[in-house]
């Protein structure tokens, strides 16, 4: 069979010349052949063109259905996209005054916990004062043992010793353990704060007073606290 390619205004598809008749009719044709062969003719033409409309329609459906289906995947998966990209955009704009709150609330955290160490230290040196006192008013003869453990570990000649006290705490040693006080050389010393003693030899001189051995005390303290805080 001869196939002959037509234009019908739309797009091309091809053409099939109708069989010639082959099967007997019911209708008598015999008068007339050209007739038969323009019947069957036309009812093959009709056959293509009907069976082109429904494949034309069901493939547009089919095409339609397709269509819809890939765009409306892509559409969902731009809008995903789209979605998570404004979300991240909102949530940055939305968490940069969150960070500098949380900065200005770290620096805040750190200056507290700063300012709550060294008030702990004025209040441990503030305590450790009393106590010192409160002993030393009671027992001011500790004095005198400082200062024998500070001789002991002293260069040089003891022989002529010099303990320099304040004199209020000189007069109660004095007057709470004489016989200690004779053995030693206490020198009143309006100098010297309550607490306070230095031991004089004639080779060295110490410092054995409460002040200082309390300062080196608050600075391990603070050097731990500091550490600690690091």
């Amino acid at each position: 069979m001869t196939v002959k390619v037509i234009k019908d205004g739309r797009n091309w598809r091809p053409y099939r010349f109708p069989p010639r008749c082959s099967a007997p009719v019911q209708t008598d044709w015999s008068g007339d052949p050209s007739a038969l062969q323009r019947a069957i003719s036309d009812g093959f033409q009709q056959g293509i063109e009907k069976g082109y409309q429904e494949g034309l329609l069901q493939g547009q459906e089919a095409g339609q259905r397709e269509g819809f289906e890939t765009g409306r995947q892509e559409g969902l998966r731009q809008g995903r996209e789209e979605g998570r990209q404004q979300g991240r955009q909102a949530f940055e704009a939305a968490s940069q005054p969150l960070d500098r709150i949380t900065a200005e609330l770290n620096r805040f955290l750190a200056e507290f916990e700063r300012n709550r160490r060294q008030d702990l230290l004025e209040l441990v040196k503030k305590v450790s004062k009393q106590v010192i006192r409160c002993e030393l008013t009671l027992n001011p003869t500790q004095l005198l043992t400082l200062a024998e453990e500070a001789l002991a570990a002293m260069p040089g000649e003891q022989g002529d010793v010099h303990i320099h006290l304040n004199p209020e705490e000189c007069t109660r040693i004095k007057d709470l353990a004489p016989e200690r006080a004779a053995a030693w050389r206490l020198v009143p010393d309006e100098r010297l704060a309550l607490g306070e003693c230095r031991v004089v030899t004639a080779q060295a001189e110490a410092d054995i007073g409460c002040q200082q051995r309390l300062d080196s005390c608050m600075d391990t303290l603070s050097e731990h606290l500091n550490v600690a805080e690091a």
